[in-house]
């Protein structure tokens, strides 16, 4: 069936064509996001190598399947955009923490933060695990070279010398580049992924956390939500670079500021995490205003709450423009 709609595509059947790519794009395009650290930026990734892969694919001489000659073309064309774009970070590694009763600094240039991803419950452990706010973080201080033989040799399983033809280089450049960036990795990533963490901690526990972490908000019940912290938890608020480290700090900010709003939520998934889609009353009605990425310790406490404001795709999320009234 394949060679049937390969022969058709390289003779100018365009439907051909998306049959062939359409099974590959949802991966290609999680693979540019690890690349770039930005939704955005993946999808102009992904247009761009399934448009050269259209023009291209009378050289595709099949001697690689399909799915590593798109991935060749997928990291060369993410190469091309990072040669060209700022890095991008969390504020954690962009500003010191905010001083104890700081105000919200204002947004800045979008291009400067790693967006978050949605990754419903459907993904596998390994694509989630892959996909964690602190693995793409820690890959976007890589160089680029280094991030993609990382990624595709680690995450993505490609062997040296297929790495090393897709980014034309030689298999000892690749084996280098690979030993550096685990070193580097080593030093900038927690203990155990996420993953893990949840896994060890068990659903039921996991549920708990979620439920009592969006009823505490919707109370209003300051006081519930900080004992939900760990002592040393972070917030972090994309794209402000305010920043804050430690309990108290936390919920000092918390009460001074979201406390002071009413709040109804509804769960998700992001970056392979606990998320939760936060809705502000603002003007009589419910808005979409926040998506809080949780990240739990081994206690089961909250070690980091990444809540990026104003997020553009809430849709894509699994989540309604607008809560339901008759939930509010």
């Amino acid at each position: 069936m394949t060679g049937a709609l390969l022969t058709a595509a390289r003779g100018g059947d365009e439907h051909a064509f998306r049959e062939l790519v359409e099974p590959h794009r949802r991966e290609l395009h999680a693979h540019c996001y690890r690349m770039l650290g930005s939704v955005h930026d993946a999808e102009d990734a992904v247009q761009e190598t399934l448009l050269r892969a259209w023009r291209g694919l009378a050289r595709f001489e099949g001697r690689s399947s399909l799915r590593s000659w798109l991935y060749t073309i997928a990291t060369n064309t993410s190469l091309k955009q990072l040669e060209r774009r700022p890095l991008r970070v969390l504020p954690v590694d962009f500003s010191p923490a905010a001083e104890h009763g700081a105000e919200l600094g204002p947004p800045l240039a979008e291009t400067v933060w790693i967006e978050p991803y949605p990754s419903g419950p459907e993904a596998s452990y390994e694509q989630r695990e892959a996909l964690e706010l602190a693995l793409i973080a820690a890959v976007q201080r890589l160089p680029p070279g280094q991030r993609a033989v990382l990624l595709l040799r680690e995450v993505l399983g490609f062997s040296a010398a297929e790495v090393a033809e897709a980014i034309e280089t030689s298999v000892p450049a690749v084996n280098s580049s690979l030993q550096r960036a685990r070193r580097a990795l080593e030093e900038r990533l927690p203990r155990q992924s996420q993953q893990t963490t949840l896994r060890a901690l068990g659903d039921a526990t996991v549920r708990a956390v979620v439920g009592g972490y969006m009823d505490a908000w919707q109370r209003g019940d300051m006081d519930a939500v900080v004992a939900m912290l760990a002592e040393d938890a972070i917030l972090a608020m994309p794209p402000t670079d305010t920043w804050f480290r430690g309990r108290e700090a936390v919920g000092d900010f918390y009460r001074r500021y979201p406390g002071q709003t009413t709040w109804r939520h509804i769960e998700t998934s992001a970056n392979g995490q606990l998320a939760v889609g936060c809705y502000g009353f603002i003007d009589g009605a419910y808005a979409p205003l926040v998506i809080d990425i949780l990240t739990l310790g081994a206690d089961g406490l909250i070690s980091e709450v990444t809540a990026f404001l104003a997020p553009q795709d809430w849709v894509s999320f699994g989540l309604p423009e607008t809560y339901p009234s008759s939930d509010a």
